[in-house]
């Protein structure tokens, strides 16, 4: 039984039911989600979580990657220097 000053006895001391979805795996991918959106590289997660190949990391956590076409036409317009204006709507295009 783990004693109240490990995580799963933190949880059950705060009186949280000590299940699946409120244990170190939620605080896990919690963790490797911010890191993900902070644009953190895939190596850096992966030695900061633990595994040994990156593309396991990859694996693991490709669920919770953005759209890659926002990404894209987000790349493109700072590539030229501007964004898209659609005051005036595609017409003046």
């Amino acid at each position: 039984m783990p004693s109240a000053g490990s995580p799963c006895g933190a949880i059950r001391a705060a009186g949280v039911e000590d299940t699946r979805q409120n244990d170190m795996h939620v605080l896990r991918h919690t963790y490797a989600s911010v890191l993900l959106d902070a644009s953190e590289s895939i190596k850096a997660r992966s030695l900061y979580l633990g595994h040994a190949d990156p593309g396991f990391t990859l694996r693991v956590y490709t669920h919770l990657l953005p759209s890659s076409e926002d990404r894209t036409r987000r790349a493109t317009d700072a590539a030229v220097g501007h964004g898209l204006d659609t005051r005036d709507g595609l017409a003046t295009a």
